[in-house]
């Protein structure tokens, strides 16, 4: 793992804010100041920050919540624009915890946040389903359904994608499912999952074939679902859920 994210993983630092702690000269690897961000910690390694040792959880020691993100949020520690965080909005006792994936500023709904870095990425790593309700600007057309079926080929188009992002290119798998839910006027509802999840991955995708998403809301995580947990509040998972999870774990070793 690089050294800045080891570094924002188990600390309350960001990732820019580790970086500028690396810069400075304040951060050590195995008594030795480190400059170099993108150095790969390795296990066994002793990285310090201001003089503390960072500690990284053993894999199988983890807390998990689920957490319902409202819209107008940002998914990251903090913001060089000073706007609203979910760091802003979670107690204070979340605010070591990593967002398993992200939701985009615009998007709401199921994100799981957890105290340990390997489970994390072992999450990321993994194909595992994400369900979204959604509601697009545009009637279904049949180009859409087949590339729903079949996968998608984005090339030299930014449509979609994030303003500063300058990704032209992109295959979008297909969706595991998809559902029609409602048809009115021009807009129409979906139902639709997947399992990659790369960044904007769905409004790249209908931007493709110029739709906008104009509401979209994370329902389902892996095997973890939003149901009626309140807009802006976190749950931890029960018991049954953890049981899941090391399986998960276990399984993606």
């Amino acid at each position: 793992m690089r050294l800045n994210k080891f570094i924002s993983h188990n600390s309350k630092y960001s990732r820019r804010e580790a970086d500028k702690l690396i810069e400075d000269g304040q951060v050590k690897v195995n008594k030795k100041v480190e400059n170099r961000g993108f150095y790969d910690v390795k296990k066994g390694d002793i990285v310090s920050v201001k003089g503390r040792i960072l500690k990284p959880k053993a894999p199988n020691e983890v807390t998990m919540i689920v957490y319902n993100k409202p819209k107008g949020a940002l998914v990251t520690k903090k913001d060089d624009r000073g706007r609203t965080t979910i760091y802003h909005l979670l107690p204070g006792k979340f605010r070591h915890f990593i967002p398993v994936g992200r939701l985009d500023f615009a998007s709401e709904g199921l994100l799981l946040l957890t105290d340990n870095p390997t489970v994390a990425d072992t999450f990321m790593n993994a194909k595992v389903p994400r369900v979204y309700n959604i509601k697009i600007d545009k009637p279904v057309t049949p180009d859409m359904i087949e590339a729903m079926k079949r996968g998608l080929q984005i090339r030299d188009s930014l449509k979609g994608a994030h303003p500063k992002s300058d990704i032209k290119e992109m295959f979008i798998s297909p969706f595991e499912s998809f559902q029609i839910r409602g048809e009115s006027g021009k807009y129409t509802k979906l139902r639709v999952t997947i399992t990659e999840g790369k960044n904007r991955e769905l409004r790249r995708f209908f931007g493709y074939f110029d739709a906008e998403i104009v509401d979209l809301k994370r329902v389902a995580f892996w095997e973890i679902e939003l149901n009626n947990l309140p807009t802006n509040k976190t749950r931890y998972f029960t018991q049954n859920e953890y049981d899941r999870l090391h399986k998960f774990l276990k399984e993606n070793r």
